[in-house]
């Protein structure tokens, strides 16, 4: 079995472009919590700021994702570009949606509780295991590809003025996006943390402060909501989504009923 939990947040914004999906259930609102056995999906979208309707890009992204039957033979990268592809067409129907994107990141355990991860855009991925916390994707963004190059250095990256512009996204008009998606080979520990989270979190909140707080002898969702706090103490001026999943053993109690959210 695997707890999941998370949180959206719209902060000081007017709306939330966020969004939130752990296995079929989709919130822009809210925290929730889940135990699920395996095969299951959990993911965030962040919408992108600057174009029209990213909070319905991020929604529908999500809601067309849960409707995916999750198994070890199911065709992520194929499945991720038929949504892309559905969301351009919607943006192409309307004023009011055009040229709507957002980004995706999430993971997908199989029923032999095989792990893929999954990225479009600059939301993330981390494992937090013994205290460290380690970034499993690979943001999708032309700071990282300067980077990459050896153009700019990691101090460089963290303030480049270009910073927060991301390769083809989800609904893109002009270019396919190229979904990163690959196998995690060490699997989730009984002790680890999976984080994903938008920029909302990661532009204001340090490594090691995430650290921090996921050390702390707290429930996990308490844990999460003191990471949005933190993100909007510091001057955050985005939408803040966080989720988070561990592996449970059978000999380990649940801690939950099967199936709640609030």
């Amino acid at each position: 079995m695997y707890y999941c939990c998370g949180i959206t947040e719209k902060g000081i914004m007017p709306h939330n472009e966020d969004a939130l999906l752990l296995h079929h259930t989709v919130r822009t609102e809210g925290a929730m919590q889940m135990m699920l056995p395996a095969p299951f999906l959990t993911a965030v979208c962040d919408g992108v700021s600057g174009e029209q309707a990213g909070e319905l890009a991020s929604r529908s992204c999500l809601e067309q994702l849960a409707g995916v039957k999750y198994q070890k033979k199911v065709n992520l990268r194929r499945r991720i570009l038929e949504i892309h592809q559905a969301i351009a067409e919607q943006s192409r129907s309307s004023r009011q949606t055009e040229n709507m994107q957002t980004t995706l990141c999430g993971i997908a355990i199989d029923e032999a509780h095989e792990m893929r991860c999954f990225n479009v855009g600059d939301s993330r991925i981390y494992r937090y295991r013994n205290g460290n916390l380690k970034q499993l994707s690979r943001d999708q963004t032309l700071v990282q590809m300067l980077y990459d190059e050896g153009t700019i250095t990691a101090a460089e990256k963290r303030v480049h003025s270009h910073r927060n512009i991301v390769l083809p996204v989800i609904g893109n008009l002009t270019e396919d996006p190229k979904p990163d998606v690959f196998v995690y080979p060490d699997g989730l520990r009984w002790g680890d943390v999976l984080l994903l989270c938008s920029d909302g979190l990661t532009d204001y909140v340090s490594n090691d402060e995430i650290e921090e707080i996921l050390a702390r002898p707290k429930d996990l969702p308490t844990r999460l909501e003191q990471l949005v706090q933190l993100a909007l103490s510091k001057g955050g001026r985005d939408n803040i989504t966080i989720a988070a999943v561990v592996r449970y053993p059978k000999e380990v109690p649940l801690p939950i009923p099967p199936t709640t959210e609030r």
